[in-house]
This record gives structure tokens, C-alpha cells and sequence, in this order.
């Protein structure tokens, strides 16, 4: 089936050398960090995860999202969903491999990566997230190369299939979880320490990732012959909105329980991060923004003459997008270092490297997945079940 990525438009050529460019730019920027250190980052003593990981911890969100499609369709039999199931899996494999990635550039050493199987540590929780990242990937590859060759010989998928798609639901559950458990787990850092941080890594996740696949899927629908079916995208948008409402709720309940407690290391983060402190106000704008975007998101998409408008439902999924980025993709990182344990600010911002390699990153993720959908949409188009 791969041979279907060697046959294109001029346009879909024009795309690759664009992401091909980006990562061969991104890779000299690399380099450039392996022979300096992560000196040339934003990073420092006091900040030592910065925008490498904030995206691991985004991406992860969106790999666990296609749980989404995969628990309606295969536990409720909602077969609307049955066209789109492929685009999410292969999606998954993408955000997983970015994942990976993004811990690699962070290292400085790359070689540090293979300390965590040559020498595991089951009390480690960055060992048992590297495990569960590892084996969601080799999950959906299975599922989705299983399940689109039995579709492209138009048999039914094997019957074994099923139960490692089960299990691919459990672990969607399961790597978002890990995650967090890497952030609930710091006592020093008060914007983490909270019991409710993998509940809300996963209500983001299931409003973000399902947002972007579908904002993919929209963009494929005019680029390609592919229809993900009205229906389909009707019902994803809802869950899209409910999974919403649980995140901006769950967040909410965060600020309850910092002021209304009045404990002073759990306000701190978040006067920070909205209203700075001791003069530093790096990421006010920012998070004033992504508060006003979230807000209007759910505007745009609890009443349903809005949320079914297909010409207004793109930018809402983009607000969406942005917002939740805002907060889960740099805020949560930045609060959680911010003000450190002596009460002081290293201030942290990017460094223009960062945000190449970043890029770098983001380029072979959006490579990965153009090439899968393009095999996808192939086989699809072959059979006649692209509409």
C-alpha cells in the first residue's frame, strides 16, 4: 500500500519539499545544540523543562484522542465513525512519534534515551511512560495496517484484531495518565501537585486531539475526494463541546481550591502566570488570550446552530486549538517552574533555537502523517469508500 504515498498532485509534491526543507533546517539547528548543549535554549537550573517537553505533554493528548473514535465505534457500534477511525490511528502514530522526539532533543545527549531500557527503573515514571508510549504506537500501527489492508481486499479485518483494539482503548487511557503522573508527582511544584491533573490532562485531550482531527479531516475533505460524513462530524464536534466544558470546569475548580484555600504556593503559579509577579509578566498576554479564546470557543459551540455551521465550525476548532496549546502547551510548564521553591522568577522564554528544532519536530510528525493519509485516502478512493 505504500506505493500509493509515491503518486500525487504537484501540489502534494510541493508540501513534502516544504516539510523536507523544514527538517533538514531544524536538523542543522540540531547539531548546532549537540556541540553547545542545551545552553542555547531558554532553560536554565531553575527552568529545566521547557518548550521540548510542554509539547511532549500536548502531543501525548492528542495520540490519546483517538480513543474518541475508536471506543464509539467498536463498544456502541456508531458506524459513522467507521471512515474516520483509520485517520485517527494514523494520527496517533504521528503525535506519538513527535512525543518521542521531543524527549530525544530535550536529553542533549541522545544517547541518554537508551539509559532508560538498558537500565530500567520500574520506580521511575519516566520509564513506565517511554513503555506505554512505545507499545500505543506499535498498537496503532498494527490496528491501522491491519485494518486498511482487510479493507483494501474488502474481507472483514481478523477476529484478533478486536481484542488488541480493546486493548488500544484501555492504553489510550493509560499514556495520558503516566504523563500526568510525571507532573503529579513533584511535591516541590504546587501548580502540579493536584489530584486531579491526569483527569485534567485527559478532558484536554479528548476536546484538543479530536479538534485537530477534525480540522484535519475537514482540510482533507477539500483537498481530496475524502468525506468524513456529516454525521460523523456532527457527532464529533459534540463530544468535542463536552469534553470542552469538562476541561474549562476542571481548570476552575483549580482556582477554587488555590484561593479559596488561601495557600500561598498554590496561588503563586497562577498570579503569575495571569497577573504576574515581582515585576515579571512574560506570559500575561499569553494566558489572558488563551482564557478569552477558550471562553469563545464554548460560545461557538454549545448552541448547535453555531457548532453544525461547517463554514464557522473550522475556526471555532481553531480557536480551540490555540487556547488549549496556551495553556497545556507552554502555561502548565511555565506555572509549574514559576515562581520556583524561594519564592524567586528565573524567567523563561524560548530561545529562537527552540522554536526551530520545535519546528523541526512538528515538520516530521505533519511528514509522517501526510504520507499515512495519503495511503489512506489511496486505498479508500480504490474501493469506494472515501464518500
Amino acid at each position: 500500500m505504500l506505493e500509493k504515498a509515491l503518486k500525487g498532485k504537484p501540489s502534494y509534491w510541493i508540501w513534502l519539499f516544504v516539510l523536507l526543507s523544514l527538517i533538514g533546517t531544524a536538523s542543522i539547528v540540531y547539531i548546532f545544540q549537540l556541540v553547545y548543549g542545551l545552553q542555547i535554549t531558554g532553560m536554565s537550573r531553575d527552568v529545566s523543562w521547557g518548550l521540548y517537553i510542554s509539547q511532549l505533554t500536548y502531543l501525548v493528548g492528542v495520540a490519546a484522542s483517538a480513543v474518541m473514535l475508536v471506543l464509539p465505534a467498536y463498544f456502541h457500534h456508531y458506524k459513522e465513525f467507521k471512515r474516520m477511525i483509520i485517520l485517527g490511528e494514523f494520527m496517533a502514530i504521528a503525535a506519538v512519534m513527535m512525543c518521542m522526539l521531543f524527549v530525544l532533543v530535550d536529553l542533549g545527549q541522545p544517547q541518554r534515551m537508551l539509559n532508560i531500557f538498558m537500565y530500567p527503573s520500574p520506580n521511575s515514571i519516566l520509564f513506565w511512560d517511554a513503555i506505554v508510549l512505545n507499545v500505543y504506537m506499535i498498537l496503532n500501527i498494527i490496528i491501522g495496517w491491519i485494518t486498511l489492508q482487510a479493507e483494501r481486499n474488502q474481507v472483514d479485518p481478523p477476529k484478533w484484531i478486536k481484542k488488541v483494539i480493546y486493548l488500544s482503548i484501555i492504553w489510550a487511557f493509560s499514556i495520558h495518565t503516566v504523563t500526568a503522573f510525571l507532573y503529579s508527582g513533584l511535591p516541590g511544584r504546587h501548580y502540579w501537585l493536584t489530584a486531579i491533573m491526569a483527569a485534567r490532562f485527559l478532558s484536554s485531550a479528548f476536546c484538543s486531539g479530536p479538534a485537530i482531527l477534525l480540522l484535519l479531516a475537514l482540510l482533507l475533505k477539500k483537498l481530496t475526494e475524502f468525506d468524513p460524513g456529516t454525521q460523523a462530524i456532527k457527532t464529533l464536534a459534540k463530544i468535542i463541546t463536552y469534553a470542552m466544558c469538562v476541561n474549562v470546569f476542571f481548570f476552575l475548580l483549580e482556582l477554587f481550591t488555590a484561593f479559596y484555600s488561601g495557600i500561598p504556593g498554590h496561588q503563586a503559579p497562577i498570579i503569575y502566570l495571569f497577573s504576574g509577579w515581582e515585576g515579571h509578566a512574560e506570559w500575561v498576554a499569553f494566558m489572558w488570550t488563551a482564557a478569552a479564546l477558550a471562553i469563545l470557543s464554548l460560545v461557538l459551540l454549545i448552541p448547535a446552530k453555531f457548532r453544525d455551521n461547517h463554514a464557522l465550525l473550522p475556526w471555532t476548532l481553531a480557536i480551540l486549538v490555540i487556547a488549549t496549546w496556551i495553556d497545556k502547551g507552554i502555561g502548565l510548564m511555565v506555572g509549574g517552574f514559576t515562581p520556583n521553591v524561594y519564592e524567586a522568577v528565573t524567567p523563561y522564554t524560548p530561545s529562537l533555537w527552540e522554536i526551530i528544532i520545535t519546528l523541526g519536530v512538528y515538520g516530521i510528525g505533519a511528514l509522517i502523517l501526510t504520507v499515512l493519509w495519503k495511503v489512506a485516502v489511496g486505498v479508500k478512493q480504490e474501493v469506494g469508500t472515501a464518500t
